[in-house]
């Protein structure tokens, strides 16, 4: 993406003059994501947060350099190289495990602030979670771990869908982990599972095809930063087919998705924003224990439930931290 295409995306919450970012020198952060400016745009005044909350400001004391993959994994690698060869002070690897070995494998030297979905230590990014070691230290959102959790809240909200779906990216890291649990939760409720791997747009347009073929009555949308990116087009085709769908971010739910169960991932941003701060200032990432989430939202669309013919148990709807009318 184009630095003018940037800046019209962030809207000025990271972005800044380049004559301003010439006259206040500062250190500068290499950011590095799997997905693109357009979808780090609802992340990124989280993440600026975080940098002021320890006194950091883009574009006065601190600069950014940011690195997009566009949902091609393969494209880490260099990109990381470049972010090392710029000799930033600090690389934030953003949207899966993927951008963190891509940043560890081009440095041993450059402090790293990962933020994951995925355990970290079974990554091999990390030793522990309470002495990381190395040069790499973050947040581990978990949200990879949750497909158990969110196949049974899937099951009380679809109760008569003998037959669920779960759509899988397998670029993904994490993807047979996801593909394990879900399956392994599905035994448990006794329900038939049908696996669906898409990677890109026109791979969902399939995987929703074959959904149907399969007679799939609700489905489960694993974590990955590519169904984030292209939330709308996965809503879409749920509304459209009429499948009950849950989701592993509040985000779908406001563009019109059923429910959605995973941690504050804008809060993690917040989190790799401070940890990046306190680095600037002299602590070490070997020193800095991997945060974690201690508390999972869930969010209802009951427009969308009655648009299904849902109805929602109540004690969810009790439960709910958000309800969308």
């Amino acid at each position: 993406m184009r630095r003018r295409e940037l800046l019209q995306v962030f809207g000025g919450a990271l972005a800044w003059p380049l004559a301003a970012r010439a006259e206040q020198p500062g250190p500068v952060i290499g950011l590095l994501h799997a997905a693109s400016a357009r979808y780090f745009a609802q992340l990124a005044p989280s993440f600026a947060q975080g940098l002021k909350e320890s006194g950091y400001t883009p574009g006065q004391n601190v600069a950014i350099e940011y690195r997009w993959a566009e949902g091609h994994y393969d494209r880490l690698p260099a990109l990381a190289a470049e972010l090392v060869a710029r000799q930033v002070a600090v690389i934030v690897a953003g949207g899966g495990t993927t951008p963190a070995k891509a940043a560890k494998a081009a440095t041993s030297t450059i402090p790293i602030v990962f933020i994951s979905a995925a355990d970290p230590v079974k990554a091999g990014i990390v030793d522990s979670l309470n002495r990381p070691g190395g040069n790499v230290t973050g947040v581990s959102l978990i949200g990879s771990a949750l497909e158990a959790k969110k196949l049974g809240l899937l099951h009380e909200v679809a109760p008569g869908a003998s037959t669920v779906a779960a759509l899988i990216n397998p670029n993904y890291a994490d993807a047979q982990m996801q593909v394990d649990e879900v399956a392994a939760a599905a035994a448990r409720v006794g329900v038939e599972l049908v696996t669906l791997r898409a990677g890109n747009a026109a791979e969902i347009d399939t995987a929703f095809a074959t959904l149907l073929e399969r007679g799939a009555g609700a489905l489960l949308v694993g974590e990955d930063v590519e169904f984030a990116a292209l939330r709308r087009q996965i809503v879409a085709l749920a509304a459209r087919h009429a499948i009950p769908t849950i989701y592993f971010q509040k985000e779908f739910v406001a563009a019109g998705g059923l429910i959605s169960y995973g941690p504050h991932f804008t809060d993690g941003y917040r989190q790799a924003g401070i940890y990046v701060s306190r680095i600037l200032k002299g602590e070490k990432p070997a020193e800095l224990p991997i945060v974690q989430p201690t508390k999972f939202e869930m969010v209802i669309n009951l427009k969308t439930a009655k648009a299904l013919g849902v109805e929602i148990p109540p004690m969810l709807l009790a439960t709910a931290d958000e309800v969308i009318e």
